[in-house]
């Protein structure tokens, strides 16, 4: 069996959860698909530092929605071994001490473990494009593959969907944080910078955004009317 999109070497053994994970993202979905009708992964992640090629995932949750139900008995969380995290300005924000990663699961089995939630999902994330860098980080240190799935920023959204972060043209304006767009959706933040806490968080302002979607444009809204990202 071949798999041209993997880049992989001799060294590699791809498991077969990761096999399982290629056969059920191949095709993305329709881009007319009604949101509602995706299967929905929200993902967040804590690392040890801001770069894809040199920091690690110290913890990863991944948070399943379904229409419009945050399936929180669905949560699964990871905390992860990385030997080398130490602490830093990064620690200073998300608070993983050495002794926990250092007590952590090996990131290849957390990798296979978390393969089989992300198998066919669009996955949604607060400026989740970082946290999709540090985990296709992570597939090729491991597995010599990257992910294919469809991802959504819900930065991105809440800049078409609320006005006070419409684009205004100015070259150095950024997308919102997470903390201002739940202070405009009067959202409650819950164990803000944890994985389990941004994931949960995140899929409230998911469901809001796409409420307020539907309510301007009267319809149902669809893959295509939501800003996707690159990888």
């Amino acid at each position: 069996m071949k798999f041209p999109w993997w880049k992989r070497g001799p060294r590699f053994e791809v498991p077969p959860e990761l096999v399982a994970y290629e056969e059920a993202t191949r095709r993305r979905p329709d881009r007319k698909t009604r949101c509602s009708d995706l299967r929905i992964v929200v993902l967040d992640a804590e690392t040890s530092g801001f770069q894809a090629g040199i920091d690690r995932m110290l913890s990863l949750s991944v948070l399943p929605v379904l229409g419009s139900r945050i399936r929180v008995p669905a949560m699964r969380s990871w905390m992860i071994y990385q030997p080398d995290a130490a602490v830093n300005p990064a620690t200073l924000v998300h608070g993983i001490l050495p002794s926990e990663t250092a007590a952590g699961r090996p990131e290849a089995e957390v990798l296979r473990e978390v393969a089989p939630v992300l198998s066919g999902a669009v996955l949604v994330g607060h400026h989740i494009s970082f946290d999709l860098r540090m985990l296709n980080a992570a597939l090729e240190r491991n597995f010599g593959m990257k992910l294919r799935n469809v991802a959504v920023d819900t930065a991105m959204m809440a800049m078409s969907q609320l006005e006070a972060f419409h684009r205004t043209g100015y070259a150095n304006q950024r997308p919102p944080s997470l903390e201002e767009v739940c202070s405009q959706l009067e959202i409650d933040m819950v164990e803000r910078h944890t994985a389990a806490g941004d994931a949960f968080t995140t899929a409230q302002v998911w469901l809001q955004l796409l409420g307020l979607q539907r309510e301007r444009t009267r319809r149902e809204v669809e893959l295509r009317d939501v800003p996707q990202v690159h990888y």
